[in-house]
């Protein structure tokens, strides 16, 4: 992994969603709107961090917390910025919170074909819990389930 890019990780903000919607739209064939995005920033059980190089967004990891169970919506990394560590660095940062909220896990769904993510959920601690049939659309595909558990 190259770690050239100069980024740090901040809390996102509405001032924060058009940026967001925008990285959404380059990395998924479903992205979420400007309307989700804020609704869900909103939500007291978000979580939604921004991976920021000066000002432009360069990353974002959105999860979601009910009780002690934490569920990543969507990590995205920009395609320019890929494999420099900000999609590492957003799973620590978003991690640090889940344990300070007292998760006993964080979980998440990936594309079967997305083997540069599995091998990053890997390095940070995720393993293989399940899989879900025909779980993404366009095109139609498989999502592997990764969970991290906090250990005390």
């Amino acid at each position: 992994m190259k770690n050239n890019v100069d980024f740090t990780v901040v809390k996102m903000t509405l001032d924060d969603v058009s940026a967001v919607a925008e990285l959404e739209k380059e990395c998924f064939s479903a992205p979420w709107s400007e309307a989700s995005l804020s609704e869900s920033l909103l939500n007291g059980n978000s979580v939604f961090l921004c991976a920021k190089e000066g000002k432009k967004t360069v990353g974002y990891i959105g999860t979601s917390v009910v009780f002690d169970e934490a569920y990543v919506s969507d990590i995205a990394v920009s395609k320019s910025e890929r494999r420099k560590g900000v999609g590492e660095k957003l799973l620590v940062e978003c991690e640090k919170i889940c344990r300070e909220k007292n998760c006993s896990f964080l979980s998440l769904e990936v594309r079967k074909s997305n083997f540069a993510a599995i091998a990053l959920y890997e390095k940070c601690g995720f393993v293989l819990v399940g899989e879900r049939k025909n779980f993404y659309s366009e095109p139609r595909e498989n999502a592997l389930i990764m969970t991290k558990y906090f250990k005390d």
